[in-house]
C-alpha cells in the first residue's frame, strides 16, 4: 500500500484529528490506557521578507485522561531537520506551556507535562529508534528510590519521550513496533520521501485505519500538493539557514582572529614596556 510520510506536519495533522488515532499514538508511547484526547495545533509562522519564505509550522498540544483519572498535557514535536533555531524555538514554546494554566471541564488547573518528540534526524550517541527519559525520586538521605509521588514535582518536572525515525528497523511484533512502522523512513516512492511502501500486514485496526488515512493523503492529489509546498518550503528554509550558520561562523571566526592579533600587539607592547622598566631600573 502506498502511503504518506507522516513526518509532514500536515499530514501528521491528519492523523491526530482522528480521536482514535490520537489516542492509539500517544497512549501505546506512555503505556497507559487513555480514556479521552483532545489535541490543539499550534501553528507559528517563519517570515523572512527578503525571498519572500512564510513557513508554516504546527506543534501539537494533547489534553489526556488516562484511565486512572489522571490529566496531563502532551507536547508533540516533530523537527526534520537538527537547527538550532528549532531547539531554541522549543525551548522557549516547552517554557510558555509550563506558565500557561489549563483548563479541564471549565476549571482552571496545573497540569503535569510530558513531551514527545519525532526526530527526523538522529542523535549520534542514541542508538535505539525510540526511548523514554524519566524521573525517578531518590531518597539521597537513606540511597532509595521513593514509590511514591508528588503532585507538586510532578507539575515541575516532566518525562520525555523520543522517537528517531531513521532507526526504526523492520520489526514488527509489539504494539509499539506497529506504531512505529508507520513512521519508518525506508521503501520511498521516489527521491522525494513523500510518499512510501508499506508492506506490513494490518492486522492492528488502529494501524489499518492510520494506514487508510495516509493512503488517501498520498495518492489524492490536492493533498499531497500540501506536502509538496510544505517539503519545498522547509527545503528552502533548511537551506537560507545553513547560509546564515556559514555566514555567523564566519564572521565568528573573523572576529576570533581580530582578537587573537589584538592580543598579540597588547602582549607585544607589555613586553616594550617592561623591557623599557628593567633598562630604566639598571640606569
Amino acid at each position: 500500500m502506498i502511503i504518506a510520510n507522516p513526518i509532514y506536519d500536515t499530514v501528521f495533522k491528519r492523523m491526530m484529528e482522528n480521536e482514535r488515532i490520537a489516542k492509539f499514538f500517544i497512549g501505546t508511547l506512555l503505556e497507559k490506557q487513555i480514556e479521552s484526547v483532545q489535541v490543539k495545533p499550534q501553528e507559528f509562522t517563519y517570515t523572512d521578507e527578503s525571498v519572500g519564505i512564510a513557513v508554516f509550522r504546527l506543534d501539537f498540544i494533547a489534553t489526556i485522561k488516562t484511565e486512572s483519572g489522571e490529566y496531563k498535557k502532551v507536547l508533540i514535536e516533530i523537527q526534520k531537520a537538527k537547527n538550532q533555531i528549532d531547539l531554541m524555538r522549543f525551548r522557549r514554546y516547552l517554557g510558555e506551556q509550563y506558565k500557561k494554566e489549563d483548563r479541564v471541564d471549565e476549571e482552571k488547573q496545573v497540569l503535569p507535562i510530558t513531551t514527545i518528540y519525532i526526530l527526523g534526524f538522529t542523535l549520534p550517541e542514541i542508538e535505539p529508534a525510540c526511548i523514554k527519559v524519566e524521573r525517578n525520586y531518590r531518597d539521597l538521605i537513606n540511597k532509595t528510590i521513593l514509590t511514591q509521588k508528588s503532585d507538586f514535582v510532578e507539575k515541575l518536572t516532566h518525562d520525555c519521550f523520543v522517537v528517531q525515525v531513521d532507526r526504526i528497523t523492520n520489526r514488527y511484533q509489539t504494539r509499539l513496533d506497529k506504531l512505529l512502522s508507520i513512521f519508518e523512513q525506508r521503501n520511498f516512492e521516489d527521491e522525494r520521501r513523500i510518499t512510501k511502501t508499506f508492506s506490513h500486514p494490518t492486522d492492528l485496526e488502529e494501524v489499518k485505519i492510520i494506514t487508510d488515512l495516509l493512503h488517501h493523503a498520498g495518492t489524492n492529489l490536492e493533498e499531497r500538493r500540501k506536502i509538496e509546498i510544505e517539503q519545498e518550503a522547509w527545503r528552502t528554509l533548511n537551506a537560507m539557514l545553513e547560509d546564515q550558520s556559514k555566514e555567523i561562523l564566519k564572521k565568528l571566526s573573523e572576529t576570533e582572529r581580530a582578537l587573537n592579533e589584538k592580543e598579540r600587539e597588547n602582549q607585544r607592547l607589555q613586553d616594550q614596556l617592561e623591557a623599557l622598566k628593567r633598562k630604566l631600573d639598571n640606569q
